[in-house]
């Protein structure tokens, strides 16, 4: 495997306020690399940092090169997509809208695109069925599928997934965590920023803990899963 991306000693300020501090994390391609940690911690503001979305001082390469002055489109251009917490779908825009406008850097590119959305079709059912109907009228399940095949029509090499599990039901949840393993099997990497520590960490290949702005642990997840730390911050207090 090669480094895919590489973050070193990364800050994110708000004003006078630092919500990410001296962060470095590292991961290879076709990894499933997760960020755990209380509300509050900077999860969602060091993945906006990555993706362009705020300011930030420190490095971030990506498949070697330099991300800095980039803009976000230019990054989601190089292969990195955001899905963010809220998922920020059109809802007054039917689901096969908002899907081709996942595809917008790639507009000219007409017959590739059908064909992408043929494949998202495939592998969502449910959005195929849903096809003509308002991404606002969906599920809350729905609509965390949609926002992934969304994502899934910039062609990512890189997905930056915000709390994909938030406020679903526990059935889909595993169905989410189902379908994030699936899409590492496409060779797509994902670095997952999630509160259910753990099935973040029953996903994942390497997990990073992070804890008012700054990494606190950081190893494979089959090993963090089994940390006494870990287990009586995040899992419930106990080991099973």
């Amino acid at each position: 495997m090669s480094t895919l991306l590489a973050v070193e000693d990364l800050h994110v300020s708000y004003g006078k306020v630092e919500a990410v501090s001296g962060v470095s994390l590292e991961m290879q391609a076709g990894q499933i690399v997760t960020v755990i940690g209380p509300n509050g911690a900077g999860k969602t503001t060091l993945l906006a940092a990555l993706v362009g979305l705020l300011p930030a001082r420190g490095v971030i390469r990506y498949q070697g090169a330099d991300f800095a002055g980039l803009l976000t489109e230019e990054r989601v251009r190089h292969g990195v997509c955001l899905v963010p917490e809220a998922r920020e779908l059109f809802t007054e825009m039917t689901v096969a809208d908002n899907l081709i406008l996942g595809a917008y850097t790639r507009w000219r590119e007409r017959a590739a695109v059908g064909r992408d959305l043929a494949e998202v079709y495939a592998r969502f059912p449910r959005l195929s069925e849903r096809r003509a109907q308002l991404a606002g009228t969906l599920s809350g399940g729905e609509r965390q599928m949609l926002a992934l095949g969304r994502a899934l029509m910039t062609k990512p090499r890189l997905l930056l997934l915000d709390e994909p599990s938030l406020g679903l039901a526990p059935l889909i949840v595993r169905e989410i965590f189902r379908i994030v393993t699936a899409l590492r099997d496409l060779g797509v990497s994902i670095l997952l920023v999630e509160q259910n520590a753990r099935a973040a960490l029953e996903t994942a290949d390497v997990a990073y803990v992070l804890e008012t702005g700054s990494i606190v642990h950081s190893g494979k997840a089959a090993d963090l899963i089994h940390d006494p730390k870990v287990i009586a911050s995040y899992l419930g207090g106990r080991e099973n």
